[in-house]
């Protein structure tokens, strides 16, 4: 087992649109520790009305899960946060510290509305900046604006956020235009770390894909700068602007 660690997973079952029962979150963790993860941030969505999950309830079903695979072997080290997705009542929460930020409390996980990004959006990320939370942008390549260019990312990269690939979308798992943004945000440097976005046991090889194809593009040194350095980084809080 390498060291890198994920943060941006849903194996926590029953909570959203991820693994659904504990056999395919055990089947989904020794998955990614087959790949190299060490350590797993599982993060469950927190999405008005489609997944209305509160910090107090994923603790609760996480604290389950930990009891249930503590006598495991093999398995990688678990953490918990969230992926917010990005509305005014999330916005609150996180504002109010009512969300579930990544371990450490220095950065939490953040989803975009995938056709348009929201007004004043930067204005937003600042303001957690200033409370003490940094905004980690979940895969940009799949956001609409930025399928041909990261013009529109740079005021989000101002403002701190922090972006992180999925690994399967190297693999053409969510089409074309995200792939190719991929290809392209990888060749300008944008990404700070990358992650799996696993959701389920047969997720695991493509994810396995994704990580080569990322080596064959930018090599073994990054590959351990986005697998390992920068998730390391997010979690202590020492990231460099």
């Amino acid at each position: 087992m390498s060291d890198y660690i994920d943060l941006h997973s849903h194996a926590v079952p029953a909570v959203d649109d991820g693994v659904k029962t504990l056999e395919d979150s055990v089947a989904l963790l020794r998955g990614l520790g087959g790949l190299g993860f060490a350590k797993v941030v599982t993060t469950p969505h927190i999405r008005t009305a489609m997944f209305p999950n509160t910090a107090s309830g994923l603790r609760a079903a996480f604290a389950t899960l930990e009891g249930q695979v503590a006598e495991l072997s093999g398995l990688p080290e678990l953490g918990l946060g969230a992926e917010h997705y990005f509305d005014d009542v999330v916005l609150r929460l996180l504002s109010e510290g009512e969300g579930l930020a990544y371990p450490g409390e220095h950065c939490a996980l953040v989803e975009l509305p995938p056709q348009r990004f929201p007004l004043g959006l930067e204005r937003y990320f600042f303001q957690l900046r200033v409370r003490g939370l940094r905004p980690v942008l979940a895969h940009p390549e799949r956001y609409t604006p930025l399928f041909k260019s990261t013009d529109d990312l740079d005021p989000l990269l101002d403002a701190g956020a922090l972006p992180l690939l999925d690994l399967m979308s190297l693999v053409g798992r969510y089409g074309r235009l995200p792939r190719r943004a991929a290809e392209r945000m990888l060749e300008e440097g944008v990404y700070y770390g990358a992650a799996s976005d696993a959701h389920r046991p047969g997720d695991v090889e493509e994810v396995g894909e994704g990580i080569e194809r990322l080596r064959r593009l930018v090599g073994d040194e990054q590959v351990r700068e986005l697998l390992h350095d920068g998730p390391r980084n997010i979690l202590a809080g020492s990231i460099d602007d």
